[in-house]
């Protein structure tokens, strides 16, 4: 008999190792084509047009979007699709469960036990009880439990109020770093969007400039029919014809590079053919009072700084925590259930109580952990502080950044402006024969340099501007500073 248990027995066994997942496990690895970026059909209403309008259909590749699309048009399809705000909503969605999880404590904990056994056990009697007749074996016999267990934590000197104040400082921290994440990606587009505005403006000039290449070349030949000038002026005119057509070759593939580097920025696919609109911005001179300014609501705004300021609240939370623990806890218990040999048990069984712990040496477990937690507030601090400090530098640099860019600007304008005279003196030179091939060609090249260098200036100061607004933490204005209340607490110590 006591063999068939042991077989019985080894059998259980078995069968609960292998219920319990001992087999071959495989990992459930997604496929690739599951996380490819889809354009969807999303409407996206643009500034200042009825939505019925100015929808815009992010269309899977092959199709033209129906409007071109502003900055802050690209900028609403980025905060819509952008996989990294994706992942810092989800974040922020992971931080609210961690309240609940921090709240969890404050209410009673309720577990339903059932279990069955069979045993049989040595009775150890005393010597005089060894000849009375009564078994030295208890068993075989059957144990069948059911029972509710109730327990709730009366007091724990804190505990559980400074681990939700920690939870709630990381939620709001949490929150923070979606916002800056939003800034952060509203900045790419912007850089993207004025960088493929700059790349058009290019791909114009290198067209325009191809068109006077070829307007020089028909004027050497006229020239050279009547025997004003030699053949070779021909020839130097064809070079440079040439030269204007590989030019356009390559402005027009770095348009289609800067196209997919905004298309990543507002996370579509980077094939997708996504029209912006080309018209100029005003542009105006910055104030130095911008710059005092800025740096003052720079750290009321900068979603970074909010975030350390949460990070130092959750570390100042776990020093309360830690400092809990030299305190008691007061915890209240009780089971009611039925017990028997047979099933169902019919005999009742209940406990009710309540308890007190207070440690009095956890080998200086406390003291480490108190201390770590405080030199980890004071690191945030310092860490703080550096921030501040580098979040000023930011937007000092970004100002003058600006300052630069609005006066090389103004700059270009000027050398526009003389280039386009330059060329008409020279042209009328060379038609009355006073001047030569190589001079109109270099006027021409040097009229071409401008405006590049005029249509990059211009785009430079939107781009500065954005980096500047992104340093003062204003360029998504929605972005406000969040509120430093925190949750109501369930319960109270």
């Amino acid at each position: 008999m006591i063999n068939d248990m042991r077989t019985k027995m080894a059998g259980m066994v078995a069968s609960l190792i292998l219920l319990g997942g001992c087999t071959a496990v495989k990992p459930d690895v997604p496929r690739i084509e599951d996380y490819l970026p889809r354009a969807g059909r999303t409407p996206i209403e643009l500034p200042g047009e009825a939505p019925e309008e100015a929808a815009v259909d992010r269309r899977v590749p092959g199709e033209m979007t129906e409007k071109p699309l502003t900055v802050e048009a690209c900028v609403r399809i980025a905060l819509d699709g952008n996989p990294l705000l994706q992942a810092a909503r989800e974040g922020v969605a992971a931080a609210k469960q961690a309240i609940g999880e921090a709240k969890a404590p404050y209410y009673p904990t309720l577990d339903l036990q059932a279990s069955y056994s069979r045993w049989q056990s040595h009775a150890f009697l005393p010597s005089g009880l060894s000849a009375s007749g009564i078994p030295g074996i208890i068993g075989p016999t059957d144990d069948w439990l059911t029972a509710l267990e109730a327990r709730y934590l009366v007091f724990d000197s804190g505990e559980r109020r400074a681990r939700l104040a920690s939870a709630v400082a990381r939620g709001g921290m949490a929150a923070e770093e979606a916002a800056a994440a939003r800034q952060d990606v509203a900045l790419a587009v912007h850089i993207a969007y004025y960088g493929l505005l700059s790349t058009l403006r290019g791909e114009l000039v290198a067209e325009e400039n191809l068109a006077r290449a070829e307007d020089h070349l028909r004027l050497a030949r006229d020239q050279a029919d009547v025997g004003a000038v030699p053949k070779a002026d021909v020839v130097r005119a064809k070079v440079e014809v040439a030269d204007s057509r590989l030019a356009l070759v390559r402005a027009r593939s770095i348009v289609n590079k800067a196209r997919g580097s905004l298309n990543v920025a507002m996370g579509l696919p980077v094939s997708l053919p996504v029209g912006v609109e080309t018209e100029s911005e005003e542009l105006t001179a910055p104030q130095e009072a911008d710059l005092a300014a800025a740096l003052e609501a720079s750290l009321d705004h900068r979603p970074a700084l909010r975030a350390g300021l949460q990070k130092i609240a959750a570390a100042r939370g776990e020093v309360r925590a830690a400092e809990s623990a030299y305190g008691p806890r007061i915890t209240a218990r009780g089971k009611f259930g039925r017990r028997d040999a047979e099933f169902f048990p019919e005999d009742e069984e209940w406990s009710a109580g309540i308890s007190l712990e207070l440690p009095i040496f956890t080998g200086f477990d406390r003291q480490h952990r108190l201390s770590r937690e405080k030199a980890e507030l004071s690191a945030e601090e310092a860490r703080l502080r550096q921030l501040i400090l580098q979040v000023q530098d930011e937007v000092w640099t970004a100002y003058y950044g600006l300052k630069e860019a609005y006066e090389a600007f103004e700059a270009t304008v000027v050398l526009v402006e003389d280039a386009k005279e330059s060329l008409r003196l020279v042209r009328e030179r060379y038609e009355a024969g006073a001047s030569t091939i190589n001079d109109l060609l270099d006027a021409q090249t040097a009229l071409a340099r401008a405006e590049v260098k005029r249509s990059t200036a211009e785009l430079d100061y939107f781009a500065a501007r954005a980096v500047f607004k992104h340093a003062v933490g204003v360029l998504l204005p929605q972005d406000h500073p969040a509120s430093t209340s925190t949750e109501s607490e369930p319960g109270h110590e």
